[in-house]
């Protein structure tokens, strides 16, 4: 395989009066819950069905043992979209040192995406980064809220990151090794 060029932007919001909510969509039955039991299995099952068509490859070879290692820290969270009891994306949140908070990973199900879930989904994932230290005493109340996205991601993503109010602080132009979309198994996506 050859290699590709990548951009990475970083964004970040220094106030919660930065987050512009996205309403949530009219109609429908979808609810934005925590999951709050650490489990691998729910986990991988999210990050390969969200990611499987968009390249999100770092986690595939990762072990039971690492991702109950992850999923337990105190301060990370998972917040869960489900449309008619069927879970459509999320959001990991990563609570790190002097009060800054990483949204990890954010995304919906390729069948979900197009239908406005994902603004709604993002700023509740967001305003829950804001106010993680009311759930977690033991950490320093957020000061910060940042991610990246890259030119491997979803057409829209940036676009909802700005809407968000997220605002660009860098830009990063790598090498990576073109690798073959992975889906949630072999073959599940179109030229897979």
């Amino acid at each position: 395989m050859s290699n590709i060029a990548v951009t990475t932007w970083s964004l970040e919001q220094t106030a919660p009066s930065d987050l512009r909510p996205a309403a949530a969509p009219e109609g429908g039955d979808l609810r934005i819950v925590r999951a709050e039991v650490p489990s691998p299995e729910f986990s991988r099952f999210l990050y390969a069905s969200v990611g499987g068509d968009i390249l999100w490859t770092d986690r595939l070879s990762w072990t039971y043992a690492r991702w109950q290692e992850v999923l337990a820290r105190p301060g990370t969270e998972t917040w869960v979209a489900y449309e008619k009891g069927t879970p459509a994306g999320y959001v990991e949140l990563e609570a790190q040192d002097d009060g800054v908070v990483e949204v990890v990973y954010f995304g919906l199900i390729p069948a979900f995406r197009g239908r406005r879930i994902g603004g709604h989904l993002l700023s509740y994932g967001v305003a829950r980064a804001w106010d993680l230290a009311e759930r977690w005493p033991d950490r320093t109340p957020t000061k910060r809220v940042w991610l990246h996205t890259c030119s491997k991601d979803g057409e829209h993503a940036m676009a909802n990151y700005e809407r968000r109010g997220f605002r660009l602080f860098d830009t990063k132009v790598e090498e990576e090794s073109e690798v073959a979309t992975p889906g949630p198994w072999p073959g599940a996506w179109p030229g897979a």
